[in-house]
């Protein structure tokens, strides 16, 4: 099994970006232990600030992996092109949040890609991502 995780814009400071939302883990601390509690999954990371990369990155797993998490940051709230793109794929996507994206600002509160994805999962921090896999590895 092998399932891509891409993050979007500003998600290469996790770990010192505004902590007391993000928390203090980076991803390059976090995905070895998520590869350690999934040992038979092939888990890839990516992570772009550039909105044509995360396009590129989709598909190019899209139509062989197993499943893709995405946290598209920002372009989850404005990006029609990462909507199109999931939705021109057979691989499901699964989106997540590190934060309870309803419980912050009120434009945080809509997700343009959601539509696209299978399921949505927010609020639990950096464990979101291993609910994601858990969700592709189990369905």
């Amino acid at each position: 099994m092998k399932i891509l995780i891409l993050n979007g814009p500003n998600l290469n400071l996790l770990g010192t970006r505004e902590p007391g939302i993000y928390g203090n883990m980076s991803m390059d601390s976090y995905i070895p232990k998520l590869q350690a509690m999934f040992p038979d999954v092939q888990i890839d990371y990516f992570q772009s600030n550039i909105e044509g990369e995360m396009i590129n990155k989709m598909q190019e797993a899209g139509f062989s992996y197993d499943g893709i998490v995405l946290n598209a940051g920002a372009y989850t709230h404005t990006s029609i092109a990462l909507l199109d793109c999931i939705r021109s794929l057979t691989t499901p996507v699964i989106e997540v949040h590190i934060s309870n994206v309803h419980a912050r600002e009120e434009f945080r509160n809509h997700s343009v890609i959601s539509a696209g994805c299978k399921g949505v999962i927010a609020g639990f921090g950096l464990d979101s991502y291993r609910l994601a896999v858990e969700s592709i590895v189990h369905s």
